[in-house]
């Protein structure tokens, strides 16, 4: 087996045409972060993206996407965005993962969210739950389950969007928008929300702000970005930005008002648009890793994702041990304690409170 590094702009028709095919191959592949459309996205715009294209003989039998950071450092690609890292390779196909890191010039690859069966995955890593919405038996069976799993939310969350029309108009919901407005109210929500909860604001480094966009514009059989938004009397008051395969949409930007927040809008809008999803054929609503309530109240199942490392005997790997291990450690260990993470939780919007009066 033999191993080319090149960046995403230099991928082939061929290349790409083959990356989907392994992609449909295998469904643990089915999330668009595996899509080649994503990396070649965030290659535009990071030149320290770069792919490993597997080559047994005179096959292509796998796409490895990643970033090169200094001292041989790697990272998947977008790395703390994307909520499916890892390989797309064919199956039965032995890969050994200290072979394939050294190959790609790299002392150790860090990972948060590695999809299952990864070579690249070990007995050390952790594994934890994320959480779906399963349509495969269509969207009202999912809805009979919300109710035996989660009745009471469900019953509030139709009483609720009764009162909303009730005290403020009528609510009707968009999906599929291609218009930057719509995109823009919603990313502002994200960055009030990060602020407000003491998160660091993404969207204030302007490349993911140009990447959200140019996924928006991306719409293919194979791929696209997803905006939908909830409007109340023609007033948007919850939305969500999202990326699709032909059958899995990744839930990743979702936010709503805080100024209607007593009518749960964010749950109003994530029922609809798990019916206008279903509708366009989407089988399965991916949440994302993360101990988030409202997860836990709308999910009927969950995938699990790997975090850890891969690493060889050098300096960079040393370096980045010391650096990021003991802190990823102590962050798990926060996560797994309930009390812990909501004192933790507390703490950060209690910073974020802080943050934002010293701002205004």
């Amino acid at each position: 087996m033999r191993v080319s590094i090149v960046q995403p702009r230099d991928l082939g028709k061929t290349d790409i045409d083959r990356w989907r095919a392994l992609q449909a191959s295998n469904p643990v592949f089915d999330s668009p972060f595996l899509s080649p459309e994503f990396t070649t996205t965030v290659g535009a715009l990071q030149e320290r993206v770069r792919v490993a294209v597997l080559h047994d003989g005179p096959d292509t039998v796998g796409f490895f996407p990643f970033e090169r950071h200094p001292m041989g450092i790697g990272m998947p690609v977008a790395a703390g965005l994307t909520d499916a890292q890892g390989l797309v390779h064919a199956k039965d196909v032995e890969i050994d993962p200290h072979w394939l890191i050294k190959a790609c010039g790299l002392a150790v690859f860090e990972f948060d969210h590695l999809a299952p069966g990864q070579p690249l995955l070990q007995a050390g890593h952790s594994r934890h739950p994320s959480p779906i919405i399963d349509l495969r038996d269509g969207f009202e069976s999912y809805i009979e389950t919300v109710k035996v799993n989660s009745g009471k939310t469900y019953r509030s969350t139709a009483y609720k969007s009764r009162k909303l029309q009730r005290d403020v108009g009528p609510v009707r919901h968009e999906y599929g928008i291609k218009d930057l407005a719509p995109l823009r109210t919603l990313l502002g929500w994200k960055t009030e929300q990060y602020r407000r909860t003491g998160r660091t604001d993404r969207f204030a480094r302007p490349w993911i702000v140009k990447l959200v966009e140019r996924l928006l514009a991306t719409d293919n059989e194979h791929f696209g970005g997803v905006l939908d938004m909830l409007y109340v009397d023609d007033r948007p008051v919850a939305g969500h930005f999202g990326l699709r395969t032909g059958t899995t949409l990744a839930g990743w930007f979702p936010a709503y008002d805080t100024a209607y927040a007593k009518y749960s809008p964010g749950l109003i809008h994530h029922l609809a648009m798990a019916e206008k999803a279903a509708a366009t054929g989407i089988q399965v609503i991916d949440m994302g890793r993360g101990e988030k309530e409202y997860k836990e109240k709308l999910k009927n199942g969950e995938y699990e994702v790997a975090e850890g490392r891969v690493a060889r005997p050098s300096a960079g790997a040393g370096v980045h041990w010391m650096l990021r291990v003991p802190v990823r450690k102590a962050r798990g260990t926060v996560l797994a304690h309930p009390m812990l993470r909501t004192t933790a939780d507390r703490a950060l919007k209690t910073y974020g409170r802080l943050r934002t009066t010293i701002m205004s």
